[in-house]
């Protein structure tokens, strides 16, 4: 090949190129970016409104339906997932995945503000976010102190939060279990109701003065000077001073009718460590950077503070993902250094001086590899070093067959040069024709959609970047180095001792096998079309999950207290799980959340929103506990929970993938809650019924009970009352309402909070002491125009795309598969008599699966043709192709059966594994069809062309079968149960298709002899 030429003959400047590479590589992998797991970027916007004091049905009515009708009506949007709770509603907002995020976010934004006016006006807040994956905290810091005053670790807390946010490579550094400062205001009603003062005008007297106009500029000669206008309050006293109304010709002052004062709010998430009273202080870090050099900042500044705590204050650091990145790259890497030995045991048969230069390539594949992974945006993460990994067995193939076959040249008594330039020439277009196959098998896992193939991507990029640089090392400097440094042989040198044991196997074992075979031709491919389809029987028998679980030592307890239970009574439960943490030896730090989710420090892991019903614990183990370990520990705290009075305790792993709700839902769908309630009930009972669930949750199945405050529209009306202002002033003596921020001497901004004090809030007596004013300004007291109702409302109400859902889920119970229990909870569910209007899907990890895979089949037909086009383009006969193309299903015998005898099941990684598997075997079928046409086309009868093949092309594909199996040993024999079914399916399927196809292909070749061109001949 021309290439090959220049490079031999310009060995200078490939030399140059050659020193180039590696210093280039060695500098990208030093400074590329660096995390624990790949980013999911996905167009998904989480729409927060607050409105304090508002049933999940006014909710619903009042502002879900409106919002959500004009949001569905936008271009590109997927779905709408909307949970609406008391005083609180999140509308998920989620484009197609293909949307540019920037420019859908500022659509939503735009369309929520263009609603405003339509909705109620005293809703405290909308809040639009972008789901940002790189939000995960990497960093959760614990201020331990059980006496240090709460202003204290207010003060240590925000130093460190400063500290860490001086770091250009951290973001949202927050403080979490700290209550805010602010500045309460308490009404005296009664007193208001006697002077007949109005609500409206204390609250909007009040908020004029918080009011913070700019006052434009005035020019001077030839300078321009902004004005300040007076600015909002410059201390409580003067909040206190505020003048809110006039009475009979007398001023009113904001202290003449409620104490100002600071005040800290509620305090609705406690947080502990290890059971002691904590602070904790999380941080995110930006995207692109490398997690491992962003822990050489952060380390001395920890330290540092540490250093500076008083004594009754202590700190730890609870979570430091880093930690977790440098043990899992650092082990990785370790794989990648055993497998690298392992490949180069696999290369004795080549000769010391081979095994060399096919050992260089290795280097020089990985450093062009690396630049070209940097260059597309990718940085290093576990499933991009795996991809790497799969590649260390791969990449060293070109090189192999270089190098093997240069080798075959010079024992034939041609010099290195000649051998060099001829047997690089002969064995070219097959190295070429052999990585397109190989890249056109990676490429389906390159488009694959949504969250799981944004996961995956980094893997299979990986695979093929490197790929192509070993392609073209062994094209270029492969050559280079093989004329300068191979052995000279004598004619007929049959290599050294490791060749020639391996040559005398394939002559005594191979050669008698294949004579027998190419004699039945079709006994023999009978056999193989029965072994292959027996094998297909293991479907069933392995079964299919999606995503597995985390190996990390790293779980979470939730705790779910009945319905409106009070937060102390929560935490009272939580503290009961906390004593029998304590006793699991195995167990370094428990991270206790009371009211609220530990902080987002997994990337599939949404917090949960305040709650006071209910706790999260975020357990760590020891580093050194093992896999297995940590699956006792769950299950054996899974069993002290079982029957746990007072609360519903779950012990949960993390998972892989992309976010689902659980791996079992069923998601019912209609218009009436009662109805859903009714046949939610059934579901529950069909899964608690079905073995192999735990946990099973349906979020209507207990009502809880609210105060409905029942106004009488047409007696207020007549007394001249404004509705809004009943409304008003309810919420404000139940829950305050926000009137405006204050900003102190130290440029620090509290929230104002209107109320009235906290002991006539105690009492839904004092509900008698509301008075409000008309519109003539007389006190009318709220009883006389309204009146109390209990009354049962859902906890929560569901939407899917505009539609009232209930979703009951469950969880798998260790020793079972998700495929099995989906497909017979579908089929109990199926047999319902649902009424008209009501249907039921199976979501989770069902309808994850279905979106994973969703426009795959397109990807996979366009591969496939791609695939024979490639094909008919090398070999420009269609029986050639069929032939190479024959050795996909004898790779899939031993895939299947490895993976049943490791007793891992069919996963998405699984079936990337498979799909790699194909390109690896079209790869070396090539190499076996293209060496028997050549000899066919030198004038050799069909039999001995074919005999002569399979012998002399069994030594490099056997070597680089060996390799490949070499470099993924090291994946399979890992703990991590996201990668090793990858690496068991390609070694399971290279040791059958290896053995099965050095016979099948030749027999096949045999029956299908593809024609040879007269020209060749």
């Amino acid at each position: 090949m021309k290439i090959a030429n220049f490079a031999v003959k310009n060995y200078q400047f490939t030399l140059v190129i050659f020193l180039m590479t590696i210093a280039l590589g060695m500098t990208t992998l030093l400074n590329m970016p660096r995390s624990e797991d790949p980013s999911l970027d996905s167009p998904q916007f989480p729409v927060i409104i607050i409105y304090p004091g508002t049933s999940p049905e006014d909710m619903e009515e009042l502002v879900v339906d409106p919002l959500e009708k004009k949001i569905y009506a936008l271009d590109d949007i997927k779905r709408i997932k909307t949970k609406i709770s008391d005083g609180v509603a999140v509308l998920n907002v989620e484009y197609k995945y293909e949307s540019n995020v920037n420019d859908k976010y500022q659509e939503l934004v735009r369309e929520v503000n263009a609603m405003r006016s339509e909705l109620p006006q005293d809703i405290y807040s909308i809040e639009i976010n972008k789901v940002d994956p790189s939000d995960v905290s990497i960093l959760q810091i614990g201020l331990i102190s059980e006496n240090s005053s709460r202003e204290n670790l207010q003060k240590f807390a925000d130093r460190l939060r400063d500290e860490l946010e001086k770091i250009n490579a951290l973001k949202k550094v927050e403080i979490h279990g700290l209550p805010q400062e602010i500045v309460r205001i308490d009404l005296q009603l009664e007193k208001m109701a006697q002077m007949n003062i109005p609500l409206n005008a204390v609250i909007g007297n009040i908020q004029s003065e918080t009011a913070n106009i700019p006052g434009g500029t005035i020019e001077a000669g030839n300078k321009a000077f902004n004005v300040k206008t007076s600015g909002n309050y410059a201390g409580i006293e003067e909040i206190a001073n505020t003048m809110v109304y006039n009475a009979g010709g007398k001023n009113v002052a904001l202290r003449d009718i409620a104490f100002v004062h600071k005040d800290y709010e509620e305090n609705k998430h406690l947080t502990r460590l290890n059971g002691y009273r904590t602070v904790f202080v999380t941080a995110a870090l930006k995207k692109g950077n490398n997690i491992s050099q962003v822990q050489a900042q952060y380390l001395p500044v920890l330290e540092a503070f540490k250093s500076e705590l008083p004594a009754n204050i202590d700190m730890v650091v609870a979570f430091d993902q880093a930690e977790f990145v440098n043990k899992r790259l650092g082990g990785l890497g370790f794989d990648f250094m055993i497998a690298i030995l392992l490949v180069s045991l696999t290369l004795l048969p080549l000769g010391t001086r081979a095994a060399a230069i096919v050992m260089i390539s290795i280097p020089l594949s990985l450093g062009i590899g690396l630049v070209l992974i940097n260059l597309l945006g990718f940085g290093l993460n576990q499933l991009s070093i795996v991809g790497l990994v799969v590649a260390l067995g791969l990449l060293v193939d070109d090189s192999i067959v270089v190098v093997e076959n240069i080798e075959r040249w010079i024992r034939e008594g041609h010099s290195r040069m000649e051998a060099t330039l001829k047997g690089t020439k002969q064995i070219g277009l097959s190295v070429v024709g052999c990585t397109v196959t190989l890249i056109i098998a990676f490429m389906p896992l390159v488009f694959l959609p949504e969250g799981s193939g944004d996961f995956i991507r980094s893997l299979p990029v990986a695979v093929i970047m490197t790929v192509l640089a070993s392609m073209l090392v062994s094209l270029t400097i492969i050559p280079f180095l093989s004329s300068r440094i191979l052995k000279e042989h004598q004619a007929g040198s049959q290599g050294n001792l490791f060749l020639r044991a391996l040559q005398k196997g394939i002559s005594v074992s191979y050669a008698p096998l294949l004579e027998r075979s190419l004699r039945r031709p079709v006994r023999t491919l009978v056999i193989s079309m029965g072994v292959f389809i027996l094998s297909l029987g293991l479907f069933p028998v392995i079964g299919f999950s999606l995503f597995p679980a985390s190996e990390k030592p790293q779980f979470l307890v939730n705790i779910i207290s009945p319905i409106q239970t009070k937060i102390g009574e929560t935490d009272r439960v939580a503290q009961e799980v906390e004593a029998l943490l304590r006793d699991v030896e195995e167990i370094e730090y428990f991270s206790t959340n009371v009211g609220k989710g530990n902080p987002r420090i997994y990337y599939n892991v949404i917090p949960e929103n305040e709650r006071t019903d209910f706790a999260q614990i975020f357990v760590q183990l020891k580093p050194s506990t093992s896999v297995s370990d940590k699956i006792r520990i769950i299950e054996d705290l899974r069993n002290s929970f079982e029957g746990f009075t007072g609360a519903k305790i779950e012990v949960k792993n993390f998972e892989q993938g992309p976010p689902i709700t659980a791996p079992l839902e069923v998601r019912l769908s209609g218009t009436n809650l009662d109805s859903l309630r009714k046949i939610a009930g059934e579901v529950e009972l069909m899964l608690r019924e079905t073995p192999g669930t735990i946990y099973i949750d349906n979020p209507v199945s207990n009502l809880k009970t609210d105060v409905r405050v029942a106004i009488q529209k047409e007696k207020a009306r007549s007394l001249g009352v404004n509705i809004l202002e009943v409304d008003r002033t309810v919420r404000l003596a139940v829950a305050g309402l926000n009137i405006g921020r204050f900003s102190d001497a130290d440029g620090d901004e509290r929230q104002i909070i209107i109320t009235t004090p906290k002991m006539e809030r105690a009492s839904l007596l004092n509900f008698n002491n509301l008075f409000i004013n008309n519109q003539q300004g007389a006190a009318i007291p709220v009883q006389q125009i309204a009146d109390l109702k209990l009354e049962s409302s859902p906890l929560y109400i569901d939407h899917y795309n505009k539609t009232r859902t209930v979703s009951v889920t469950a969880f798998v119970q260790e020793g079972y598969l998700a495929d099995r229990l989906i497909s017979e909870v579908e089929a109990k569910v199926a047999g319902l008599q649902l009424p008209e209007g009501y249907s039921f899907k199976m979501a989770g990890e069902q309808e994850s699966r279905e979106e994973s895979f969703g426009g795959f089949q397109t990807v996979i037909i366009v591969t496939v043709f791609l695939f024979i086009a490639v094909l008919i383009l090398m070999f420009k006969t269609f029986k050639s192709t069929i032939i190479v193309l024959s050795v996909i299903p004898l790779g899939m015998v031993g895939a299947l059966a490895a993976l049943w005898l490791t007793g891992n099941s069919l996963s998405f990684v699984a079936i990337i594994g498979l799909i790699a598997l194909a390109g690896i075997e079209v790869k070396n079928s090539i190499l076996l069809v293209d060496f028997t046409n050549q000899l066919r086309a030198e004038g050799k009868p069909l039999d001995t062309a074919i005999r002569e093949a399979g012998e002399i092309r069994f030594l490099p594909i056997v070597l680089t079968t060996l390799t490949a199996i070499g470099g993924l040993l090291p994946i399979a024999w890992s703990t991590n149960p996201l990668i090793s079914p990858l690496a068991i399916v390609l070694i399971g399927g290279l040791i059958s298709s290896t053995i099965l196809s050095r016979i099948v292909t030749p027999v096949v070749y045999k029956l299908l002899p593809p024609r040879i061109e007269a020209e060749n001949l």
